[in-house]
């Protein structure tokens, strides 16, 4: 007797179910086919848009793209460069009342889609210190623009890695020790 393709493949579809089942045991049984994928959009550190699907416990994500396959992405500008010795004391990452206000006025009127803000120091410590200061000063004001319902893309530490300046004097080190505030529009 001939087979035809719907039979086979009705036949083949059976073979695989089989063999999930046999091969799965009682995990192929444990399937919640209740959760449910929410798609959201996340801002990457450059500022491009990517759909993410995920139901807590695995997803993916991919790039937005427009129809002629370029990438949807914000622009993104330098909109604040605030030096530290306004906002911490030294060798503190705990911001002052006074920076605190100035900050929360800045994240309020910058008129911005999302914030990335990188921390960096001068020269004086060990390349860990600094990183780790750096990243503490940059949670710090990123905390203030999440206060006031700033969307923070991206926050980083980045030492003494990118000086603006020569660290051999004590103005050059002063103009490294600030934090940048870049404004995704």
């Amino acid at each position: 007797m001939a087979t035809t393709p719907t039979q086979f493949a009705k036949a083949a579809l059976a073979g695989v179910l089989a063999l999930t089942v046999v091969a799965g045991g009682a995990s192929a049984q444990q399937v919640n086919r209740s959760e449910k994928y929410v798609p959201t959009i996340w801002i990457d550190p450059d500022g491009c848009e990517h759909w993410a699907m995920d139901d807590g416990s695995e997803g993916f994500m991919s790039p937005h793209r427009r129809r002629d396959g370029s990438a949807v992405c914000h622009r993104s500008e330098i909109c604040g460069v605030v030096p530290t010795d306004q906002l911490f004391a030294t060798d503190k990452y705990a911001i002052s009342a006074a920076g605190r206000a100035t900050l929360q006025n800045f994240f309020q009127t910058a008129n911005a889609f999302g914030f990335m803000i990188y921390g960096h120091t001068d020269g004086r410590a060990s390349d860990e210190y600094n990183m780790r200061l750096s990243a503490n000063r940059a949670n710090a004001v990123a905390g203030v623009a999440q206060s006031v319902g700033g969307r923070v893309v991206d926050v980083r530490g980045l030492g003494e890695r990118q000086p603006r300046a020569d660290n051999n004097s004590a103005a050059g080190m002063q103009e490294n020790r600030r934090v940048e505030i870049y404004c995704i529009r």
